[in-house]
């Protein structure tokens, strides 16, 4: 069978290989795929470019950097309609540049160790970025890591490095890791709190209630604050769980009742009659059965951030309070 997607940066790839028929296991189809490898050749010449400046991105340069790479995480963002307007926007930012690098060229590298150290860092960038992501819209900004991003970007898209040269850059992507997860502690203690042991009642209670998904607090406060009085309960699912610990969230607001359903793969089944709206907010996203996202029939499912589907499905139970006023801006 010819091959119409590669994908293999994740641990659901088919056959522990890579997923390279019509949609991959996570539910992409392979037009989004090829949309999201566009995407990211796009970034790699705009990081060359910033690169070239000579200094540390400017933070709507970073901010642009951050989006993209985010955009491109595994169960993030299903619409190749907006990774396509993406694309757009960083082609408007850097009008100077000819022509995107081809990621076939990555993919289809001779070299396995090569390509395997280079996908390694390219993963990595886009997972850092989602947590960069999450800092950068709490205050919290590293010019010199933004810097690096452009660095390590840069390199994945450079032929005719030494394994040396390599398994330097791999060390230094680990070191901006942990610098990332850093600089997301510091952004998510500082505006919520240090996280407390709290106990989270699993039981829904008499009345609407609205599930949110995830792990951005900032969505989630926003969430919390825009129902707040309104006699609307809020309830957190899967990665959100740990958002009960952060006292600026669990003490401040009494409607932030407790956790909806078990771990993220078990959405499709858990979220199929759900009588509420529920919000995703960052990755895990997963359509239901063995369709893709745009034909899922969970009921009012709506992104924020990052995320996307494509075109939405029935919002018969959707509520105002979750769509209303989160910042444009963070879509």
């Amino acid at each position: 069978m010819d091959e119409q997607m590669f994908c293999f940066q994740c641990e659901q790839a088919a056959n522990g290989t890579a997923c390279t028929g019509r949609a991959g296991v996570c539910g992409k189809s392979a037009p989004t795929a090829a949309a999201q490898d566009r995407l990211t050749g796009a970034l790699i010449r705009y990081a060359e470019q910033l690169i070239g400046e000579g200094r540390a991105p400017a933070p709507e340069q970073a901010l642009l950097l951050m989006q993209g790479l985010f955009t491109t995480i595994t169960n993030v963002n299903f619409d190749e309609h907006t990774v396509g307007q993406l694309i757009e926007k960083i082609h408007a930012a850097c009008p100077g540049i000819a022509e995107d690098y081809d990621m076939q060229q990555l993919w289809q590298e001779p070299d396995p160790d090569v390509r395997s150290l280079k996908c390694f860092v390219l993963f990595s960038l886009r997972g850092m970025a989602a947590y960069n992501y999450h800092a950068r819209v709490l205050g919290r900004i590293d010019p010199e890591l933004d810097k690096f991003y452009c660095t390590a970007l840069k390199a994945v898209g450079t032929s005719g490095l030494s394994m040396e040269e390599l398994w330097l850059l791999v060390q230094k992507t680990g070191e901006a890791s942990f610098r990332t997860m850093e600089l997301l502690d510091h952004a998510n203690t500082g505006a919520f709190g240090e996280p407390e042991p709290t106990e989270v009642p699993l039981t829904i209670e008499k009345g609407p209630f609205i599930v949110i998904s995830g792990h951005d607090l900032y969505d989630t406060q926003q969430l919390l604050a825009q129902t707040e009085g309104k006699g609307i309960n809020v309830y957190t699912h899967s990665e959100l769980l740990p958002a009960h610990g952060y006292p600026e969230l669990k003490k401040r607001y009494s409607h932030l009742k407790g956790n909806f359903g078990t771990a993220w793969q078990n959405q499709q089944s858990e979220f199929e009659d759900i009588p509420a709206p529920i919000l995703f907010t960052t990755n895990c996203i997963t359509p239901t059965g063995s369709l893709p996202p745009r034909w899922s029939p969970i009921p009012g499912c709506r992104t924020s951030g990052r995320t996307g589907t494509s075109p939405p499905s029935s919002g018969k139970r959707w509520n105002w309070a979750v769509t209303r006023r989160i910042p444009s801006s963070r879509a």
